[in-house]
C-alpha cells in the first residue's frame, strides 16, 4: 500500500477521495472480517456511519483506502486473544500488514480522544496521523515503541526463556522496551541482565518486524553472553535456559506441536526468524 504522505496533509485531496471508489476496511471493534478466500474484508463508505471517524490508510490499485476509529480501544493485551494469533495465522504477509497497520491506528484513536496537556477534546487531522486540541493547540502523533528482542549466545548454545503466560512448553528470545535516552545496545545488554543476570558484548542488528498490538517496533539483536550463569528475574521469566544448537535445530523442525526440547516461537513472530537465522550461520 501507497501511504500517499502528500495526501494526508491536503484536506481538499483527501475531501476528494471520499467518493464511491473509496474503500473501507471491515473490522469488528479492532478485529479484521475475513473472507472465505483467508482474505481481508472490504466494503465502501456506504457500509460506514455517517458520523465515524476515518482514518486514511493510503492508496491500494489506485483506490483511496480508509479504517473507521471504534468506539472503544483495546482492553487488555493482544497476545492473550486468540482471535488475533488466528488472524495472524490466516492472513497472508500484505494483508497482514494492511491490517496491523490500521488496528495500532484506530486503536490510538479510540484511546486518544483527549488532550493529554489540557484534557479538552480533540479531532483527527491529517487523514487520522495525527490529533489537535482547539483549546491549547497541541498536536499528538501517533506512537510507535521500540522493543529489543535479542538471542544471546555462550559457547554455542542459546539462552531463552518462557513467560507465565507462554504455552506449555514454549520458549523464546529475551525482550524488552528501549527505555528514554538508550541505544539499542544499551537496552540489550540491561533487559538481558535484569532478566537472567548475564553480561553480554557485542551486539549485532539482525533485523525489525512491526508488532502494531498495539504499537510496538520489534528490534531484533544478537549478543554474546560473557558467561552461562543465570540470575533469573522471577517477575518476568518462568524459566530460562541454554540450548544447544541440536536443541533449536530438532524444536524448530519439530514445530510447536512436536515433542522437541521445547515449543518454538510461531513462525508469524521475529523470534522465529532470529531463530532459523541462528540455525543458518553456523
Amino acid at each position: 500500500m501507497d501511504r500517499a504522505d502528500h495526501i494526508r496533509a491536503d484536506p481538499a485531496a483527501l475531501a476528494g477521495l471520499l467518493n464511491w471508489r473509496a474503500r473501507v476496511l471491515h473490522l469488528e471493534g479492532l478485529m479484521p472480517v475475513i473472507g472465505d478466500m483467508g482474505e481481508l474484508v472490504w466494503g465502501t463508505l456506504a457500509d460506514t456511519a455517517e458520523d465515524a471517524e476515518l482514518v486514511f490508510l493510503g492508496l491500494l490499485d489506485e483506490k483511496a483506502c480508509f479504517a473507521a476509529v471504534p468506539q472503544e480501544g483495546a482492553t487488555g493485551p493482544a497476545y492473550a486473544n486468540p482471535r488475533i494469533w488466528q488472524a495472524m495465522q490466516m492472513l497472508s504477509p500484505a494483508d497482514l500488514a494492511i491490517y496491523g497497520g490500521a488496528r495500532s491506528l484506530v486503536d490510538w484513536h479510540a484511546r486518544h480522544r483527549f488532550c493529554a496537556r489540557c484534557g479538552a477534546g480533540t479531532r483527527l487531522t491529517k487523514g487520522g496521523w495525527q490529533r489537535d486540541c482547539g483549546t491549547c493547540h497541541a498536536q499528538h502523533f501517533p506512537r510507535t515503541d521500540p522493543v529489543t528482542i535479542m538471542l544471546v549466545e555462550h559457547s554455542g548454545r542459546l539462552l531463552l526463556g518462557r513467560q507465565p503466560r507462554f504455552p506449555p512448553r514454549a520458549f523464546s528470545a529475551l525482550a524488552g522496551f528501549v527505555e528514554p535516552g538508550e541505544t539499542i545496545e544499551e537496552a540489550v545488554a540491561r533487559e538481558v541482565f535484569e532478566e537472567a543476570g548475564v553480561r553480554v558484548r557485542d551486539v549485532e542488528y539482525i533485523a525489525t518486524q512491526p508488532w502494531p498490538f498495539p504499537s510496538q517496533l520489534m528490534i531484533g539483536c544478537y549478543c554474546t553472553a560473557e558467561t552461562d550463569a543465570l540470575t533469573i528475574d522471577e517477575t518476568e521469566l518462568e524459566e530460562a535456559r541454554w540450548f544447544t544448537r541440536e536443541d533449536v535445530a530438532r524444536a524448530m523442525a519439530e514445530g510447536r506441536d512436536g515433542s522437541g526440547p521445547f515449543a518454538p516461537p510461531p513462525s508469524s513472530a521475529i523470534a522465529h526468524t532470529l531463530l532459523s537465522w541462528w540455525l543458518d550461520k553456523a
